[in-house]
């Protein structure tokens, strides 16, 4: 068995969840109001990850506390922008 470090495996995460989301985007049903809430769903969606690299590179605790917030304020509003999906 294979122990992967956390950082290698999160980066995955963060891209595997901004495929998936991207992914969902094509299959939402082409309304407007789907337009916009998919455009909401993929900006805040795929900001995780990038976030989260941004956190890889910080220059010190307190910068990259700065960048895990905004990645975590980042799926928050996905969250948001999912549940009015349903």
């Amino acid at each position: 068995m294979e122990i992967k470090k956390p950082r290698q495996d999160l980066r995955k995460r963060t891209k595997d969840f901004a495929l998936r989301i991207i992914r969902m985007l094509v299959a939402l049903p082409k309304s407007l109001s789907a337009e916009v809430i998919g455009r909401q769903i993929v900006k805040s969606g795929t900001s995780v990850g990038a976030y989260y690299r941004e956190a890889c590179r910080s220059r010190s605790n307190a910068e990259f506390i700065s960048k895990i917030e905004g990645a975590l304020q980042e799926l928050d509003e996905t969250s948001y922008w999912l549940e009015l999906t349903c």
